[in-house]
């Protein structure tokens, strides 16, 4: 691999491979193509992409009449709504920046995050714990405005009917009428918002991420990193569909995966958006069967929860042609499994919150390869460096630090130059991760930098040990992680959440593992738990797990 890379910016011809453009031409294009078509459809009521574009016109002219100027941060406490999608478009129409806030931040994450990004207003669904725990904290976050978005106007009749009388315990009381703006109030207009100067390079929204060292920073990504990654998937699909594709939206839209996949994605190509708050398996099995999809996004534990159903209740998915895993590495196992019980492919992709978020994917319909997150994106360049010396560049099949370039990447961290300094060497993002390249240009991801135990002098991934681990038929979830040793350093221990009437104990799960990691790789504790933590989006997390073992053994 060359030390110099390749420019990704133009071809051949020196014309621009993914030109820049503004997130907002998404939904103009599409509402301008398909004005018709159905945009939305949640719990059963729909809207028309020219509904939704409306809404947008609406709401942007009543955010800019409540005050809100260019460059201006709102906030989005939203589950996945019509709400998210209309006041998202909205805010970018006129210059703000989008604030992502997952709802259930405790109140001093929400604190720090709001304080850090400037946040002067924040949409809120009419959900008990979300609207009093902003409404209580926003003084001292400085938070000036709460908007709030009643379920009333977006549920279906039946659904509002039983919303009002039987979940009682989730409707808001409003306290403070000084803090408070109705959003029925600020769409109350003929549209029409003031034109406002903007270019695709501005920062169109913060994504909060810990990223490799914990504290919480905002990747800034721009309107032309956003679109990009939307541009990119569209190439590696192979074009615009001729038909109208269905995307089951059950990815909350806050996390950066789905930003881009569900709510980006789908605009762009003008395709249907079954929206779903959360992934409740029940849900997700009706609206598979009312609105049969053909894209899915998930993370490992949602393909998991599909292969844990009964096979009388295992869902029809011969109408999906794309159904792609990102979020957390897919286990062979469970991608195996998933694919055997609904006969539908599933490929890995690779991302982070820095590069909007994808960087490599398995294709759609080529050649797919075990535990792989798959070549490059289109337009990406994949380096892989020694983490110690990134002047060094690993041969073929080398482990070392997988860094990246291309149109998608963040234009830094929000207010912390230091740290964005440390993320880029020469115009590469250092993704944190260890992974090689294969002969065909295959990533294969190893373990996070941050995640690596160091056992007497050697390095022991944590993924390797999971993996094996995924091998056991009676093994659901499975997270390794280091504990302090006298003599060690640092050691493997590993959790496990067995299947359901598994009589799987610590003796038979050494044993298996035996025969699949080395002795220094073998975990020196075992814990069995009914399950283990998980982030908003399902992904397995291991920060819960790591900072019980430091307090057990403070």
């Amino acid at each position: 691999m060359s030390d110099v890379p390749v420019p990704w910016h133009f071809d051949e011809n020196g014309e621009h491979v993914f030109p820049p453009r503004l997130l907002t031409d998404l939904i103009d294009h599409a509402v301008a193509r398909w004005p018709g078509r159905n945009a939305i459809d949640y719990y059963g009521r729909c809207w028309s992409y020219a509904e939704i574009g409306a809404l947008v016109e609406r709401a942007a002219r009543g955010l800019q009449d409540a005050g809100m100027q260019p460059g201006d941060r709102f906030g989005l406490c939203l589950g996945n709504s019509p709400y998210h999608v209309v006041l998202y478009f909205a805010a970018l129409r006129i210059g703000l920046i989008v604030v992502n806030l997952n709802p259930l931040y405790t109140e001093p994450e929400m604190i720090e995050l709001a304080r850090d990004a400037g946040i002067r207003m924040v949409a809120v669904p009419e959900v008990r714990f979300v609207h009093e725990k902003v409404e209580q904290l926003a003084d001292e976050a400085g938070i000036e405005k709460l908007l709030v978005c009643r379920m009333r106007d977006i549920l279906p009749w039946h659904l509002n009917l039983g919303f009002r009388l039987l979940r009682r315990a989730d409707h808001i009381r409003v306290t403070r009428p000084d803090l408070t703006l109705e959003l029925a109030d600020l769409l109350a207009n003929a549209g029409k918002p003031d034109p406002v100067e903007r270019h695709p390079d501005d920062v169109a929204v913060l994504q909060y991420t810990g990223g490799t060292t914990g504290l919480p920073k905002g990747a800034m990504l721009t309107h032309a990193s956003l679109a990009a990654n939307c541009a990119q998937m569209l190439a590696h699909f192979g074009g615009h569909p001729v038909e109208q594709q269905r995307t089951l939206g059950v990815l909350p839209m806050f996390h950066v995966f789905a930003l881009t996949s569900v709510l980006n994605f789908t605009i762009e190509t003008g395709a249907e958006l079954v929206l779903l708050p959360r992934f409740v398996m029940k849900e997700v099995l009706a609206a598979a069967k009312r609105k049969p999809p053909t894209q899915i996004y998930g993370v490992p534990t949602m393909w998991a929860a599909f292969n844990a159903l009964p096979e009388n209740q295992v869902p029809d998915f011969s109408s999906v042609y794309c159904a792609i895993s990102g979020g957390a590495p897919l286990p062979l196992e469970v991608r195996t499994v998933f694919e055997a019980r609904t006969k539908t492919r599933v490929v890995e992709g690779y991302g982070l919150s820095e590069a909007s978020p994808i960087i490599t994917c398995n294709p759609l319909f080529g050649l797919v390869k075990a535990d792989s997150a798959g070549p490059r994106f289109p337009g990406t360049i994949i380096e892989i460096r020694d983490p110690e010396n990134p002047a060094h560049v690993c041969s073929q099949g080398e482990r070392g630090e997988v860094m990246a370039r291309g149109p998608q990447l963040m234009k830094g961290y929000w207010n912390n130059p230091q740290a964005t300094e440390a993320t880029f060497y020469h115009g590469a993002l250092r993704t944190g991760d260890i992974g090689y390249l294969d002969e065909d240009g295959y990533l294969f991801l190893v373990d996070r930098i941050k995640d690596l135990i160091l056992r007497g002098g050697y390095n022991v991934y944590p993924r390797v040990i999971e993996d094996a681990a995924y091998e056991h038929p009676d093994v659901r979830e499975a997270i390794a992680i280091a504990i302090p040793h006298p003599m060690l350093g640092q050691v493997p221990k590993l959790f496990i959440a067995a299947r359901p009437g598994s009589d799987l104990t610590v003796e038979g799960l050494r044993e298996f593992l035996a025969t699949r990691i080395n002795k220094i790789e073998m975990p020196t504790e075992f814990e069995f738990r009914d399950s283990l933590p998980k982030t908003m989006i399902g992904k397995l997390s291991k920060k819960e797990l790591v900072e019980e073992e430091k307090r057990k053994r403070a």
